[in-house]
């Protein structure tokens, strides 16, 4: 009787702790799927090939290629003209 007690106890235990770390995953995104997340926002715009090998670039530890920089800032330069895009591109492209 000692012995079945003692085991249910010890799945009631696992089952509450397993149901505790899923919450804590749920809540808290990992490393990767918020680099993922940051990747998503600075691709905006791209589309195919392009798109394939920034988010490549990107979710990889690598620093990014200066054609890749220069493609992204490109993209969110769209609209702005003369000095301010000058000024734009330059900030940009130190990142």
């Amino acid at each position: 009787m000692k012995q079945l007690l003692s085991l249910t106890a010890l799945g009631l235990a696992l089952c509450l702790g397993s149901a505790h770390a899923a919450d804590t995953d749920a809540a808290a995104p990992t490393k990767q799927q918020s680099k993922m997340a940051t990747c998503n926002k600075e691709a905006t715009g791209m589309k195919g090939d392009e798109r394939k090998g920034f988010m490549k670039t990107c979710l990889s530890n690598k620093p990014a290629t200066q054609q890749a920089k220069m493609k992204s800032c490109n993209a969110d330069a769209t609209g702005k003209k003369g000095d301010e895009r000058k000024a734009f591109m330059s900030e940009c492209l130190k990142k």
